[in-house]
């Protein structure tokens, strides 16, 4: 189960303990609590308890643990510098930084999200505030991995929803481009991703695939693939029934591994 983040206040919902109660007192009350879930689970055998239980104390842990990892005031100039980051905002660049010290900490997925991308108008005055900001973090991520280390067991995935077309959404000077599902670009790097290297191609026109299409159930298999996962084999019930993670689709695209 993932636990969201937030950019003010508390970095999770909750986290500080009311007033009057100590994070001591805190500890004493979650093992009590365990203690009791632990009799009815001895009772009625319910798997369901056991990770109500586990969800109690990671929580707890959590509290300890999670206000020194969100603090990136922690950082030296220079890597603060290198992300675009600044203490106390909340921003892409930021949330960065922060993806770095938390895979550090052994979180083993970490999704990162930016909005302010639906450029239907006046694409030319936000888009370059967008580019600069998110390149240069980006960049400063797959730099930091790799210094420390880190990238040829990390992963990173970046992408969008949908693509958008190459051509002018309307006719004013306050022109933007509308959404297209039909072709867009995702970028990969670490994780036994083969760098340097573009696959597929569109038409003359960015309209249609051309050549070396990726279906995003092929997408999904590499993903997989890469995590160590067969994707034909790995299933999971849902409604009576066994489906596949990429359903009756997919194939691994070997030509970006490396």
């Amino acid at each position: 189960q993932g636990v969201q983040f937030q950019s003010k206040g508390d970095p999770v919902l909750y986290l500080s303990n009311p007033q009057g109660i100590s994070h001591e007192n805190r500890g004493k009350m979650i093992e009590r609590i365990s203690e009791l879930n632990r009799l009815r689970h001895l009772q009625v055998g319910d798997p369901e308890i056991e990770a109500r239980i586990d969800a109690f104390q990671l929580a707890y842990r959590m509290q300890a643990s999670v206000p020194d990892l969100m603090d990136i005031s922690r950082e030296s100039p220079a890597t603060l510098e290198a992300y675009g980051a600044k203490p106390g905002g909340g921003s892409f660049a930021n949330n960065c930084l922060l993806a770095r010290r938390l895979a550090e900490a052994g979180v083993r997925f970490i999704q990162l999200y930016d909005r302010g991308w639906d450029h239907h108008d006046n694409i030319t005055k936000n888009i370059p505030g967008k580019i600069n900001t998110v390149d240069k973090a980006s960049a400063a991520l797959i730099r930091d991995l790799k210094q420390r280390g880190m990238l040829d067991e990390t992963l990173v995935i970046w992408g969008g929803e949908f693509g958008r077309t190459a051509y002018a959404q309307t006719r004013s000077k306050a022109f933007g481009r509308d959404h297209h599902p039909r072709c867009f670009s995702i970028w990969m790097a670490g994780g036994g991703i083969k760098g340097g290297i573009v696959h597929g191609e569109t038409d003359d026109f960015s309209y249609n695939v051309a050549r070396d299409k990726v279906h995003v159930h092929d997408l999904q298999a590499t993903i997989l693939h890469l995590l160590g996962i067969d994707h034909e084999h790995l299933t999971f019930r849902f409604k009576g029934r066994d489906f596949r993670l990429t359903d009756v689709h997919g194939k691994v695209v070997h030509q970006v591994l490396a």
